[in-house]
């Protein structure tokens, strides 16, 4: 791969086990490690050239980016913090967020597709698959050719990921899935998917497994294509399960597993949400500071007037903080510390800043701003989904409420 190539030495120091500073000196800057300055760099020149030229399309056209998928699997993108042992890239999940942020900065529906093949499909397959599973569907989707999805949500239960209604009975050398999960992302284009399902109702939220679904499977179908306020070149449709029957060894970890599978994936998944928030965010103050200097009002550029300059310092300060945090979640899971209340606090604050700068973007570009041309109401479109999935931002309050109360209490 392009990118692992040019980073042997980085692959090097982390198979050594030596983490990566997370920043060398206090910058406006924010200086990174050699090695990650240089993912930026490759993932920013990426997005500028293969991305941003074809966002606006893809949005209009709700079109799988299947060549620029290709694209990042040919750097390594695509399977970044996987382990180079089954043919990833091998990096930490500091690269990983910056990453995040870079491709959504170009176009967030193909940032999506990243993050839910990295962190929600190859990550939980690599902590928790047997031999089998591992040499069977990691491989195949480390170099964008092909996709994974990550099937939890269903369309009663929503934030409830303990109240599963699909079921999986053991069926002797077999499971039977019976159900309907929500809202996949990759649904069309995956080629497998993890799936969560009730084992044992009796034990609640303890009773669910995790599965790993070959598409096509027979028993599977998808359902309609929904139509969707942002992030539309990525594909989200139900999948639904009548009686599919999958091989015993497609069991994902142990019996009722499953909900503390789900958790953990998306404790790191939230990581790569907030790279995504912050490089929607980036992308749309871009837009705004580049647009107040060449408008011009009252014989001068509207960016000399106090009111622009106060939003245009607004949307920095939360850009930056956005990212501080992000990274702060990114090196204490790469450092093996509990990042839980970190990846929570760095997944609101990004998502709220997202939408927050998508709309005072708007608002610099005032009729502009509302008219595709300008493509500042496609950040504000694409924003708005970071405070919804992998947990809504009122999920993470509760989580990070807990978390406080829990460490005063220790």
């Amino acid at each position: 791969m392009a990118f692992l190539q040019r980073c042997s030495r980085a692959a090097f120091l982390l198979r050594r086990g030596r983490p990566f500073p997370l920043v060398r000196q206090a910058s406006s800057l924010m200086d990174l490690p050699e090695t990650h300055e240089m993912l930026r760099k490759t993932c920013r020149d990426f997005a500028d050239n293969e991305l941003a030229p074809v966002a606006s399309m893809l949005d209009q056209e709700a079109r799988y980016p299947a060549k620029q998928v290709k694209g990042m699997g040919d750097l390594g993108l695509m399977a970044l913090t996987t382990s180079e042992k089954y043919g990833g890239t091998g990096m930490d999940y500091l690269a990983y967020a910056i990453a995040m942020e870079e491709i959504s900065r170009g176009c967030a529906s193909t940032g999506v597709v990243l993050s839910v093949n990295n962190s929600l499909f190859l990550g939980p397959l690599e902590k928790y698959g047997s031999d089998y599973l591992k040499e069977t569907f990691i491989g195949p989707h480390v170099d964008g050719s092909r996709v994974g999805a990550f099937a939890l949500s269903e369309p009663g239960n929503g934030s409830d990921a303990g109240a599963a209604s699909t079921t999986a009975r053991d069926d002797g050398d077999c499971w039977v899935l019976n159900g309907t999960k929500a809202w996949i992302t990759n649904g069309f284009e995956s080629t497998a998917a993890i799936v969560f399902a009730t084992t044992d109702k009796s034990l609640q939220h303890k009773g669910i497994s995790a599965f790993v679904v070959p598409k096509p499977t027979e028993g599977l179908t998808l359902g309609k294509l929904e139509k969707k306020l942002g992030i539309r070149a990525s594909s989200t449709c139900n999948l639904i399960f009548e009686d599919c029957r999958i091989p015993k060894e497609n069991l994902l970890g142990e019996p009722g597993q499953g909900f503390k599978i789900a958790m953990t994936v998306l404790d790191a998944g939230r990581i790569g949400i907030a790279g995504q928030a912050i490089g929607i965010a980036q992308a749309a103050y871009e837009l705004a500071v580049r647009y107040a200097q060449e408008r011009k009002a009252f014989n001068q550029p509207i960016a000399k007037m106090q009111t622009i300059q106060n939003k245009i310092a607004d949307m920095a300060c939360r850009i930056e903080s956005s990212r501080l945090l992000t990274w702060k979640a990114a090196a204490l899971k790469d450092s093996g510390r509990p990042h839980v209340k970190a990846a929570a606090m760095a997944k609101l604050t990004a998502s709220e800043t997202a939408t927050f700068v998508s709309h005072q973007a708007i608002q610099v570009l005032g009729g502009m701003g509302y008219v595709q041309e300008m493509q500042a109401e496609r950040h504000y479109r694409d924003a708005r989904i970071t405070e919804i999935y992998e947990g809504t931002s009122e999920i993470q309050r509760l989580v990070i409420a807990g978390q406080v109360l829990k460490e005063q209490n220790a």
